[in-house]
């Protein structure tokens, strides 16, 4: 999830933990507590862009690194504030649900997370919510302003903090149950249209939890499309992409290559584009793929031209959007 929605919800656990008495000191600690794992950040200003993708979400989002930090915190948060009553136990428990709260809610994103690094590599994720979902950040992000602005011991306080992390957390049961409603129909649907496949993957697409992009993995490509909770007709519209690793056979002992095979989880495609040849990720969806899904993938890293490669998470994400293309989206939506 994004920065800022996490800053919110540290804020509003900081003002439920608390509440009266504490002032307004509880949302600074919940707001800092909640982003120590995104501290990763930093190793982007030294490393290249394949170890700067392992290492975000990588050990920072790890129960060891939050085992680590909670005491850190309890112990500084306590020392700053004496004198005061509150008990040592209750600065543990707070610091614990703020930073385990960070690692819960990433691992609903596509871009996983190394819950268990360093003892094993491997990424867990849920892919059953966007990495930037208004309909989860509106109300925190909201109650946030709102206990900003108002005054330490205002009878709406209470009503605000239940409103920023009652309703997020609403949204995140929601949607689990969609995930799980697509996830099983989209394994029904690629049986009754034959499609043989190893593995799969469902993810929304941009910005909502309604429709939904979805990658079947078969023995030399994968099939990409997109489904709508709201479709009538049990039907995925796929367009196949070769896998092409033959193209890599002349780079094939470049260690970037292989970093950033391992962080696609090996969904990944090669393209030639121009002079350079192209890894996708197939991840993170297409460029307005629900309007022509034959489009770019969002996340393609330009492997003879590494410089160029410094926002390659994001550089395609909103890529040709205008107008339009979103009324096409809400249409999407809205089922075939």
């Amino acid at each position: 999830m994004d920065s800022l929605t996490h800053i919110a919800l540290g804020a509003c656990i900081g003002e439920s933990f608390f509440e009266k008495g504490f002032g307004k000191k509880a949302m600074l600690w919940g707001a800092l507590a909640q982003s120590i794992p995104d501290i990763d950040f930093i190793a982007s200003f030294w490393m290249n862009t394949p170890e700067a993708l392992l290492a975000h979400r990588g050990f920072t989002h790890s129960i060891l690194f939050a085992f680590l930090m909670v005491p850190v915190f309890a112990l500084t948060a306590d020392r700053v504030h004496k004198p005061h009553n509150i008990k040592f136990i209750k600065w543990i428990i707070f610091f614990s649900i703020e930073i385990f709260l960070h690692l819960f809610i990433d691992l609903y994103n596509s871009y996983g997370i190394g819950l268990l690094e360093p003892f094993t590599h491997t990424r867990f994720s849920i892919n059953a919510i966007y990495v930037a979902d208004p309909f989860f950040s509106v109300f925190p992000g909201i109650a946030f302003f709102m206990l900003l602005f108002l005054h330490s011991h205002h009878i709406k306080r209470a009503f605000w903090w239940k409103v920023g992390l009652y309703m997020p957390f609403l949204y995140i049961s929601y949607c689990s149950i969609n995930k799980f409603i697509i996830h099983n129909e989209t394994a029904h649907i690629l049986n009754s249209q034959h499609i043989v496949y190893k593995r799969y993957f469902t993810t929304p697409a941009p910005l909502q939890n309604w429709l939904w992009y979805i990658v079947a993995e078969s023995a030399d490509g994968y099939y990409v499309g997109y489904q709508s909770l709201f479709d009538k007709k049990k039907h995925i519209s796929l367009a196949y992409f070769p896998r092409k690793e033959v193209l890599l056979k002349s780079i094939s002992n470049h260690e970037e290559l292989h970093k950033l095979i391992r962080f696609s989880n090996n969904y990944y495609t090669i393209e030639v584009w121009n002079d350079t040849l192209v890894l996708n990720d197939l991840r993170f969806g297409q460029i307005i793929g629900w309007q022509n899904n034959r489009e770019n993938f969002v996340f393609h890293y330009y492997l003879q031209h590494p410089n160029d490669n410094k926002l390659v998470v994001q550089r395609g994400r909103f890529e040709k959007w205008d107008w339009q293309v979103f009324k096409n989206l809400v249409i999407r939506i809205m089922g075939n």
